[in-house]
């Protein structure tokens, strides 16, 4: 019997470990009724407050998400990429970090291959993630040059996507 679990756990561990996880998707949800993005003001890394209003007249990429949340790390990356792709003139991405201290944050983003060159936001009472109604992490949505909620995307994404980029292109040429 014991080498029977023996061989099991075994088996299990070399599956799991060969275990690919599938690609992150690309697709965003289209918002059919105009939604007025809800303004909020957080503190960024250097401890400066950041409003979502700073940004009138940009395309805002607002993205909330955790250091604990797999999926969230795995779209890290493209959200950099994208970040260096799109102008920053008529472009922005915001990363809200729910819940957790810059301590934590500073020691995660330290890890990845490449620092994240976008804004992050505190969100340290989870008041702004209320607000705009996150219900899982990661949740992100695409906010036209006149604040509306245009796109919204549940789970992890490839945001350097051309489809994506094609989207946010759009936008803003509005």
């Amino acid at each position: 019997m014991n080498r029977l679990l023996i061989l099991l756990v075994t088996v299990s561990f070399s599956v799991n470990a060969d275990w690919q996880q599938p690609d992150l998707s690309h697709n965003l949800t289209v918002i059919k009724k105009v939604i007025p993005a809800t303004d909020f003001e957080l503190q960024d890394m250097d401890e400066e407050k950041i409003k979502l209003s700073d940004y009138r007249g940009k395309v805002v990429l607002l993205n909330f998400w955790a250091t604990w949340c797999p999926p969230c790390i795995r779209e890290m990356p493209s959200m950099e990429r994208l970040h260096q792709q799109v102008n920053a003139e008529d472009f922005k991405v915001i990363a809200v970090n729910q819940m957790e201290t810059a301590d934590d944050v500073f020691a995660f983003t330290g890890q990845l291959e490449v620092d994240p060159t976008f804004e992050i936001l505190f969100d340290s009472d989870s008041s702004v993630s209320r607000d705009y109604a996150v219900r899982g992490l990661p949740t992100t949505y695409l906010i036209d040059k006149k604040g509306n909620i245009r796109y919204r995307a549940v789970g992890g994404r490839e945001f350097d996507h051309a489809a994506v980029i094609k989207t946010i292109k759009q936008l803003i040429e509005e």
